[in-house]
């Protein structure tokens, strides 16, 4: 496990991030404010303060967002297991239960369900802080070989 690994993939780009070309944009975006709360072998929590330019019409978090959120979070959680790769997103599913408001703390919990010799699997599931209220349940599935040596 390499918790710096796991940091650099959430809070560094290589690129300006915010130029709409640029392949990191809704990243950056979305991952301006991201906390790291805990990191441990396979597991990635993070904590996150709804801002108001990711809502939606009705001051919610955009569930777009929250697609975003399992993708980035959920990937990390692969390389604090110890893999030297994110991965490819093979499928990438997620159930919207609830909203979050502007302002509303809500949590990240990435967990690695399995991690194998070419597909990993992670659940995601997003929570409000306070009440522990199950806001969206992901799963994302990764292929995780690592390219050729040729």
């Amino acid at each position: 496990m390499d918790p710096e690994a796991v940091k650099k993939s959430l809070t560094e780009t290589t690129v300006d991030a915010f130029a709409l070309q640029s392949p990191c944009f809704f990243d950056t975006l979305v991952n301006d404010g991201l906390r790291i709360d805990l990191v441990e072998p396979g597991r990635v929590l993070c904590s996150y303060a709804v801002p108001p330019r990711l809502s939606g019409p009705g001051n919610y978090l955009h569930g777009g967002v929250v697609a975003t959120l399992v993708d980035v979070v959920g990937s990390s959680a692969f390389l604090s297991a110890g893999l030297r790769t994110t991965g490819v997103s093979l499928d990438i599913n997620v159930s919207y239960l609830d909203v979050a408001f502007i302002g509303e703390e809500i949590e990240i919990d990435a967990k690695v369900l399995r991690a194998g010799k070419t597909v990993g699997v992670v659940s995601v599931e997003v929570r409000k802080k306070g009440s522990g209220k199950l806001i969206a349940q992901g799963r994302h599935s990764k292929y995780l070989a690592v390219s050729s040596k040729l």
